[in-house]
């Protein structure tokens, strides 16, 4: 049986889609950025029981974080006026389905993830981990105060891999595209 995690930041989702996936090698977002994996969580609003680790992870970042909040200010900001990562897809996204009843967050990390599947076997095969699968996701949350900008980040810990489902993004998978042929459709090399 798995240990509980008795960090307050750390969070261990229930089942949820990924999206813009980067975990096989690191990313700069912008030039002179430092590289960073990263991954967005699409969670359900019906899964209220990882929605609520949310709240009280990002809760308890904010009070372990009160020092870096405040820098050189006289107070720390309120938690409802700073940035958190939690975000409604409903109110963002509203013409995207994907997002359509969802929470979603974004969760970088300058370190590779571990990937594991169902079995907590470690996924080698890149095409296995896309945008559109599903799974649980490892996360933890930290203050940040960075060039006048304040909030609670989420940080990338490991995946693990619970099912496919529809690639996002428009690009299908070589497996899907070719799995209807058989090599008798090619008897005109014969």
């Amino acid at each position: 049986m798995a240990k509980k995690s008795t960090n307050p930041t750390k969070v261990i989702t229930g089942v949820c889609r990924w999206s813009y996936v980067t975990v096989w090698q690191s990313k700069a977002q912008n030039e002179g950025q430092t590289p960073k994996y990263s991954l967005s969580v699409i969670i359900p609003k019906s899964d209220t029981k990882t929605i609520q680790k949310i709240q009280a992870a990002t809760q308890a970042a904010y009070e372990e974080g009160q020092g870096k909040l405040k820098g050189n200010g006289k107070s720390v900001p309120k938690l409802s006026a700073i940035k958190t990562p939690l975000r409604d897809g409903d109110e963002e996204h509203p013409d995207d389905e994907v997002y359509a009843d969802s929470y979603f967050l974004t969760a970088n990390s300058v370190t590779k993830p571990g990937i594991v599947d169902a079995d907590c076997q470690p996924i080698l095969d890149q095409s296995e981990v896309y945008s559109g699968c599903y799974g649980r996701v490892s996360l933890n949350f930290y203050a940040f105060n960075v060039n006048g900008n304040k909030g609670i980040a989420c940080g990338l810990n490991n995946l693990q891999k619970i099912r496919d489902g529809e690639p996002l993004g428009g690009k299908s998978r070589a497996e899907d595209d070719f799995a209807e042929f058989d090599d008798e459709d090619d008897d005109f090399l014969d």
